[in-house]
C-alpha cells in the first residue's frame, strides 16, 4: 500500500497521516464508488445540456448565501487554529480522494450527531458537536471522508435543492395540487438521496481505509457512545433480521417507514458497506484500477442505467424480504397468485420467501418446502 503522506497544502506528513499509511487515488472519478442507482442519475444529469446554467440561476433563488452567512456567524470554522484535528482529517480526505479544492468546514452546536454537505456554487461541510463528541479519530475520519465524497460527487447541489423543496412544500401545503406535485418530486429526490448516502459511505471507507472504524461509527450513531455494550457482528445481524423478518405486511411498513427519510436506516447502511468492502469492485479500487475523472465526459448514460437495472435485479434475486420473494414468484410465473398473496399477507407457510409451490401429487396438509426466512 502506497504512502499518501507526501501531499501538498503545506502540511507536514505526520500532521496529515499520523501513525499509518493510506493509499491515495489520483484523479479518481466519483463513479468509482457511487451506488449504481446514484451513479446512473448523476451521469444522466451531467449529460443534460445547460444543466450548470440552470443550477446557477437557481442559486439566486435558494437560501445558500444565507446559510453560508449563518455558519460563518454562528458556528466555528475548522482550520489551523480551531479544531485542528478535524482540519487535518479534512486535508487528508481531500488528498486521498484527490478533491482539487478543500471545502470550508464548520462545527455547529447541536447535541444531535449529524453531518452534511450543502451548497450550489461551492460545497460546505458542517458537523455537529454531538458527532464530534461521539466518535473517535478513525471513526470521525470516515465521516469526514463521507462528506468529501458528497462534495466530489456533486451531491451538495441536489441536497440543497431537496432542502429548499421540502421547505417550499410546507409553505404551499394549503394548495392541494401544488403540494402534491412538489411532494412527488421530494419523494423521488429522497429515494435518490438515500442511495447517495450509500455512495458517500463508500467514499468514507476509501478515505479512512478502516472498515472496522466505519462500522463502529455507524453503530455509535445508532446506539450512542456505549461501545463496550455493543458488538459489530450483532449489529449487522440486526440488518439481516430486518430484511428477512416478518411477512408482506412488514415489507409494506418498511417502505412507509423509509419514505420520509433522507438517509437509509443505520443497520442497512452498515450491511451495505460491509458487503461493498468485501467486493471485487472495492479491491480493484484499492489496487489502483478505477475510472478517472478525465473520462467522466465519455461515460455512457445507457450503460449506467443498465448497470443500475442489473443491480436492482440482482438485489431482488438475492433479497430475503417477503415482498421481494413475491416479486420473484410473479416474475417466475408462479401459479395461484391470489392464494399466495393471501398467504404472504397473513404470514402462513408457503407465502413469498417460502420456497416453491407444492407438487400437485403431494398431500396439501403436509409440511411446506421452506420457511419465511
Amino acid at each position: 500500500m502506497s504512502d499518501s503522506s507526501n501531499g501538498s497544502n503545506g502540511h507536514a506528513p505526520e500532521e496529515r497521516l499520523p501513525g499509518r499509511q493510506r493509499r491515495r487515488f489520483p484523479g479518481i472519478s466519483s463513479r468509482a464508488y457511487e451506488h449504481p442507482a446514484d451513479r446512473s442519475a448523476l451521469v444522466a444529469l451531467r449529460k443534460l445540456s445547460g444543466f450548470d446554467t440552470v443550477f446557477k440561476a437557481l442559486s439566486g433563488l435558494l437560501p445558500e448565501r444565507s446559510l453560508r452567512l449563518l455558519f460563518l456567524s454562528d458556528s466555528v470554522r475548522v482550520g489551523e487554529q480551531q479544531f485542528q484535528h478535524l482540519h487535518t482529517m479534512l486535508l487528508d480526505a481531500c488528498y486521498v480522494l484527490d478533491l482539487p479544492k478543500v471545502p470550508p468546514m464548520y462545527v455547529t452546536q447541536d447535541p444531535q450527531p449529524n453531518a452534511m454537505c450543502i451548497g450550489l456554487d461551492e460545497p460546505v461541510i458542517v458537523v455537529t458537536t454531538g458527532l464530534v463528541e461521539l466518535l473517535d479519530e478513525e471513526e470521525m475520519r470516515a465521516v469526514v471522508g463521507h462528506e468529501v465524497g458528497h462534495a466530489l460527487s456533486g451531491h451538495a447541489v441536489y441536497r440543497t435543492i431537496l432542502l429548499f423543496l421540502t421547505n417550499f412544500a410546507v409553505k404551499i401545503a394549503w394548495i392541494p395540487l401544488g403540494n402534491v406535485a412538489i411532494m412527488a418530486i421530494v419523494t423521488a429526490l429522497r429515494e435518490w438521496f438515500r442511495k447517495s448516502e450509500l455512495s458517500a459511505d463508500r467514499a468514507g471507507l476509501l478515505a479512512g481505509q478502516d472498515v472496522q472504524a466505519s462500522m463502529r461509527g455507524l453503530m455509535k450513531i445508532a446506539g450512542g457512545n456505549h461501545l463496550h455494550e455493543m458488538n459489530v457482528d450483532a449489529f449487522l445481524a440486526q440488518a439481516e433480521e430486518y430484511e428477512a423478518g416478518g411477512d408482506l405486511r412488514d415489507s409494506v411498513l418498511k417502505i412507509l417507514n423509509v419514505l420520509p427519510r433522507s438517509h437509509p436506516f443505520t443497520t442497512v447502511r452498515a450491511a451495505e458497506l460491509k458487503k461493498w468492502a468485501a467486493s471485487r469492485d472495492f479491491q480493484r479500487i484499492m489496487d489502483g484500477h478505477y475510472p478517472r475523472r478525465e473520462q467522466d465526459k465519455d461515460a455512457s448514460v445507457t450503460d449506467s442505467f443498465r448497470e443500475s437495472a442489473n443491480h436492482y435485479a440482482e438485489s431482488v434475486k438475492a433479497s430475503k424480504d417477503p415482498l421481494m420473494g413475491l416479486v420473484r414468484d410473479i416474475a417466475g410465473g408462479a401459479g395461484e397468485f391470489g392464494g399466495r398473496l393471501r398467504d404472504v399477507f397473513t404470514g402462513r407457510p408457503g407465502g413469498a420467501g417460502g420456497g416453491s409451490p407444492q407438487d400437485p401429487g403431494k398431500d396439501p396438509g403436509g409440511p411446506s418446502e421452506g420457511g419465511t426466512a
